[in-house]
């Protein structure tokens, strides 16, 4: 049973899951950062020790999570000096090959939400993805993750890639959208608080049954006259011309 914990990152990520931990009875022994000030900062907040130095990350912890970018986990795999030790990562979209032939045991510990430093996130409804190497490792994380959240699921590394891809899609596009729509919003001095019923009703559907069976607009409704007269107005938007198109066109093709 894992108990000790080693938190290996400082951003929005190991914000919520150290104090989820804490919160949860674990305990986080170390925070490491790259930048001490951060390293105190989160360490501080779980009453842990902190370091900026992988090479004097203590041996005492049972599980030693890697939660950084993506891009920056081969690199802290190959220096940290703990081959017999379980490590995890917790990105969507690394295989947990990046620690094959390093360590002996390794997994990947995936929570589904968007996080930031500001808020709390309620772990209890996030979906926790969990792949190990081996059986044993992966009840381990089993029993570590049903302490935080009623929703544990077991994928693959491809299964949790095409899973984190759809994420993408669905917050962070989803997102973006609206940036788009309260710019567009600002330009005429309309108040973006008009759309946010719409935004909720949409969402709300998609709780409830598949978003394809919810999908309406002028581009299902094949409604030409409509789309001429938005990409009209997004004439001298090339980007957003571009991107109307496109989407009305899938759509449609769907």
């Amino acid at each position: 049973m894992i108990k000790k914990i080693t938190l290996i990152g400082s951003g929005n990520v190991a914000h919520n899951l150290g104090k989820a931990f804490v919160l949860n009875g674990f305990e986080v022994v170390e925070v490491y950062s790259r930048t001490k000030a951060n390293a105190i900062a989160l360490a501080d907040k779980l009453d842990a020790k902190y370091t900026n130095n992988l090479s004097e990350i203590n041996e005492e912890s049972g599980l030693y999570v890697i939660a950084t970018t993506d891009n920056s986990i081969e690199e802290i795999a190959k220096q940290l000096k703990l081959k017999s030790h379980f490590i995890v990562h917790t990105s969507g979209s690394v295989s947990i090959d990046v620690f094959e032939n390093k360590f002996s045991h390794f997994g990947s510990f995936y929570p589904l939400q968007t996080f930031t430093k500001s808020h709390q996130a309620d772990f209890k409804e996030i979906p926790i993805c969990l792949e190990g190497n081996n059986e044993k490792n992966l009840e381990l994380l089993k029993g570590l993750a049903s302490k935080l959240s009623t929703k544990t699921v077991e994928l693959t590394s491809a299964q949790r890639q095409k899973l984190h891809l759809s994420a993408v899609f669905v917050s962070n596009f989803a997102n973006y959208m609206q940036v788009i729509g309260e710019e567009l919003c600002e330009e005429q001095q309309v108040d973006f608080d008009l759309l946010r019923p719409l935004i909720k009703e949409v969402f709300e559907k998609n709780q409830k049954g598949k978003a394809i069976d919810n999908q309406t607009g002028p581009a299902l409704r094949g409604d030409s006259f409509t789309m001429n007269k938005h990409l009209g107005l997004l004439k001298d938007k090339k980007e957003l011309h571009q991107l109307y198109k496109l989407l009305s066109d899938m759509i449609q093709n769907k």
